[in-house]
């Protein structure tokens, strides 16, 4: 896989060093709230260069601007892998050109809404069980 920028982390360590401020915090709160609410069975590592959280199959990503292929100018994008099969009663996520990974995006960590984003996870672990 070519990374763009030359950018290619060893390790999360490195990928969090890497982020601004802002963003870091961001990142970090919602990698929180991510790991409280998948089950003990799911996994996190950096794939493209970002964490990504994996039961079956991928369940959840996070994007940060900084990382410049990820197609977001500023914020920090949360983004469901299978959204196209989760029901997300109040549109909660923002469906995009792209068929299976709807997203938010937070300038802030004020903007986070941890009920809604527990219930989507939950709702998305759900549907990861479905897979073989």
């Amino acid at each position: 896989m070519k990374i763009q920028n030359k950018i290619n982390f060893k390790s999360p360590l490195e990928f969090w060093e890497y982020l601004p401020e802002d963003e870091r915090i961001i990142a970090d709160v919602l990698r929180q709230i991510i790991l409280e609410s998948l089950p003990a069975y799911c996994k996190e590592k950096l794939s493209y260069n970002v964490p990504f959280f994996y039961g079956k199959r991928r369940i959840c990503m996070i994007w940060p601007a900084s990382i410049p292929w990820g197609g977001i100018k500023s914020g920090v994008l949360f983004g469901l892998c299978q959204e196209n099969k989760l029901i997300d009663v109040n549109n909660f996520l923002t469906h995009g050109t792209n068929k299976q990974v709807f997203y938010k995006i937070y300038h802030s960590p004020q903007e986070i809404d941890y009920d809604a984003i527990v219930s989507i996870i939950q709702e998305a672990v759900e549907v990861d069980k479905l897979f073989k």
